[in-house]
């Protein structure tokens, strides 16, 4: 990709699940996107971002990612990202993945052995942190941070005296 190729061309951002449905179930997903193909060629689309298609809980629209080596069976399969691939590269079109590398979903492995294990090489991964106590003795998380979704934005390590996660 030459320095100027994003400056140059219009890039088509797609969240799979809400773009098309290429199995009918309701559900936006990889063979969709490729349904689509002509009409983004059409369009003059050149770049084409796709937001997380990873194995993913969900709980954050994809980008809480448990497994970056696999394809969320709600999207597809490998060979439907591969189809994808070839069928992008036939028509000039590239793909930009989104790919989020600044934090995991919790149900992903490095995380699981981190919180269960706290010599494990993943736990400087995450944010781990002692919590204070009150006046009657009382744990308490480590600051008064909150989620942006509701409550304290640290969660209690169960089995661990006072140890709170991010």
């Amino acid at each position: 990709m030459g320095d100027n190729f994003l400056r140059e061309h219009a890039v088509y951002q797609i969240y799979p699940i809400s773009f098309a449905d290429g199995n009918g179930d309701g559900k936006g997903d990889l063979k969709g996107v490729i349904s689509k193909l002509d009409y983004l060629e059409n369009l003059g689309i050149k770049i084409i971002w796709l937001s997380p298609i990873y194995v993913s809980p969900m709980f954050d629209f994809g980008y809480d990612i448990e497994d970056y080596y696999n394809i969320n069976p709600m999207f597809g399969t490998m060979e439907d990202f591969d189809l994808l691939m070839e069928e992008t590269k036939k028509r000039g079109i590239r793909v930009v993945m989104d790919l989020v590398v600044n934090h995991t979903s919790d149900h992903h492995k490095w995380f699981k052995e981190a919180l269960s294990n706290p010599e494990s090489p993943y736990r400087d991964y995450y944010v781990f942190k002692k919590g204070k106590t009150d006046e009657k003795e009382r744990e308490l998380p480590p600051n008064n941070w909150q989620s942006c979704f509701t409550g304290s934005a640290w969660e209690k390590v169960e089995g661990e005296d006072n140890m709170y996660y991010l």
